[in-house]
């Protein structure tokens, strides 16, 4: 069965359809913001995110561009989670800095033995991460890609060549050869 067919029917309110729709898209969205987010924040945020599709799934007008309107709500959760905490240490650093006190990373996070893929895309910019993790891991176009991050498509193919070389540069780095 189609996405498209099973929104329908849950927007005309077969639960059954969406949970066949929860089950099949929650681990994408959960990898998505996996990928963006620490492990912590993900199942917050991605617990956020199908509450905010199962209150606007009713509102949705074309339930063929279902996987774009969901990653469109999954980045901007994201956004808005990477916004609140950025505020957040800018006030402490600020506050910090007034006070004298020496600003120190946690030395647990630099710990957290992660798997290299995923520590190299942590290394690449915000923006080249998010469209890598789309592209590459949930498998959108760049049409869709442009859609949820709202720029045009070729600033989605220009992201996306930075990405490469910036991965590139890193596996160079690390001794990996092409």
């Amino acid at each position: 069965m189609t996405d498209e067919l099973l929104v329908v029917r849950a927007q005309l309110g077969e639960r059954a359809a969406l949970a066949e729709l929860v089950a099949r898209w929650r681990m994408p969205v959960w990898t998505y913001v996996r990928r963006m987010l620490d492990a912590e924040r993900a199942d917050d945020v991605t617990q956020e995110i199908w509450l905010a599709v199962i209150r606007g799934l009713p509102r949705l007008r074309e339930p063929a561009r279902f996987a774009p309107w969901l990653f469109t709500i999954a980045r901007r959760s994201v956004t808005d989670r990477l916004r609140g905490q950025y505020a957040r240490e800018h006030e402490h650093a600020h506050e910090a800095l007034a006070a004298g006190d020496v600003i120190v990373d946690d030395p647990v996070d630099a710990a957290v033995d992660r798997a290299e893929l995923v520590s190299l895309l942590s290394g690449l910019p915000m923006p080249e991460r998010e469209i890598l993790v789309l592209f590459y891991l949930q498998d959108l176009s760049v049409e869709d890609c442009a859609q949820i991050c709202e720029i045009p498509a070729g600033t989605v193919k220009s992201r996306l060549n930075r990405a490469r070389r910036l991965l590139r540069a890193h596996l160079e780095k690390k001794g990996y050869r092409p």
